[in-house]
């Protein structure tokens, strides 16, 4: 290994899965870092890890959209070979400079990593396996309620092609979890690893002294039942649709219960909210506005949008009962950060959640779309709070044992950035 390590990381939403272990290898002596992204991205970033001596930042503007005339089925890969075109740009000016990197680190589901190995064939190539895209068995045709289309499989397929392009360019790829790695191709597995990016759980503990003031004034704490429910944005792909459907009984279930909401109204996932709507939010608060029997008492149902690190920890350490709810999709950070803070988790019985949590164990699985029972099972939980806190004890020692970022994502990542033995001469002049 040179005395000197030469990391780049490439992620247009910068620092993204990346956050943790750049944090830390910032701290080390005999690691040099650049990071690429778009320019939103690393002005954010500049907030969180503040580039130094060790660690150089360029960004560069979002590229323009695909063209008008572009077959739908190509839109998306359009799109990403503009982005690989603006990140080799700046990759060839860093060859001009005289600076190669051993290793890089790159998620290439926005066609970052298309062009890496033809700038720097002697780099060790890492890409993040988030997820493959598939017409059967996983998010896509999983909800009745936004059936797919004969067009849309045909689509599908080809949207993989910047992935399968990126990978078979890659030395190795890494997969946050097994759920998510299988969902790849077997002709591909073979060279993608295992290894979940971490959580921070030092920083996400329990605090039975946690104390949460609401906008309104209102202070919750762990003597009164709390229910939460968190997505980076409520939509169908985490199961708000049930959720939202589950707070008639909830609340007449529990005349003492508050329900804490976090996530944006934006769309990560999927399609647009209903025709008239700006929000799923908005489309399910007048669905449910719509019939008496699906009243809803909306001053115990708090909407807290999306919030400060440290004040999202709050919310979580106030929680009696945890709700995260997925279609067979990315497991997200919320679950795992919800089981580190030592919450009971009432999850979707979906491959992703199945992976991590045993029923009755460390945890608690419910059917993705029956609402009743979505209910009922966490009235009765929430009832019990007491006695099924020693589940959610058992949950945070699963998330201590096998995805702590320092004792589990850490040295996996490490035994990733070695570099390679030396091939080919790299790129000496080149336009993108």
């Amino acid at each position: 290994m040179p005395a000197m390590l030469r990391i780049l990381f490439i992620h247009q939403n910068l620092p993204g899965q990346f956050r943790r272990l750049m944090r830390y290898l910032q701290t080390r002596p005999d690691v040099e870092l650049v990071a690429i992204g778009e320019e939103a991205a690393v002005a954010r970033m500049k907030m969180e890890l503040r580039p130094g001596p060790r660690l150089r930042t360029i960004a560069y503007p979002k590229p323009a959209g695909p063209g008008e005339k572009t077959h739908h089925y190509l839109k998306h890969f359009e799109a990403c070979i503009r982005r690989g075109q603006a990140v080799t740009r700046i990759l060839v000016e860093l060859h001009k400079q005289g600076w190669a990197p051993d290793v890089v680190v790159c998620h290439p589901g926005w066609g970052e990593g298309l062009f890496v190995k033809d700038v720097f064939p002697r780099a060790r190539l890492v890409v993040f396996c988030e997820f493959w895209w598939d017409a059967d068995g996983k998010d896509v045709g999983f909800d009745p309620e936004y059936p797919a289309s004969f067009d849309d499989r045909l689509r599908i397929r080809i949207k993989n092609s910047v992935l399968m392009q990126s990978l078979l360019a890659a030395d190795d790829g890494v997969a946050p979890t097994a759920w998510q790695l299988e969902a790849h191709p077997p002709e591909l597995r073979h060279k993608i690893r295992c290894i979940h990016e971490g959580i921070d759980t030092a920083y996400l503990t329990p605090d039975p002294q946690a104390r949460l003031t609401l906008p309104d004034g209102r202070v919750l704490s762990r003597a009164q039942p709390v229910l939460t429910y968190v997505a980076r944005n409520l939509e169908p792909y985490r199961g708000f649709h049930v959720f939202m459907r589950s707070l008639p009984r909830l609340l007449a279930g529990n005349r003492e219960l508050q329900v804490l909401v976090v996530g944006g109204d934006g769309v990560s996932y999927g399609r647009r909210p209903p025709e008239g709507f700006d929000s799923y939010r908005a489309a399910l608060c007048a669905e449910l506005g719509e019939r008496e029997e699906n009243c809803v008492d909306w001053s115990r149902v708090h909407f807290l949008g999306k919030l400060p690190y440290a004040s999202y920890r709050t919310v979580l350490q106030v929680s009696s009962l945890h709700i995260y709810l997925t279609y067979p999709f990315v497991l997200s950070w919320s679950m795992l950060e919800a089981m580190a803070v030592g919450v009971p988790v009432l999850g979707s019985d979906t491959g992703p959640v199945r992976e991590v949590i045993r029923d009755g164990e460390n945890g608690y699985l419910t059917g993705f779309f029956d609402t009743a029972a979505l209910a009922d099972r966490a009235l009765d939980l929430i009832a019990r709070r007491d006695e099924v806190a020693m589940v959610g004890q058992r949950g945070r020692e699963t998330v201590l044992r096998h995805y702590d970022f320092e004792s589990a994502g850490l040295p996996g990542y490490l035994d990733l950035l070695r570099p390679l033995r030396p091939m080919q001469p790299g790129l000496e002049e080149g336009n993108a």
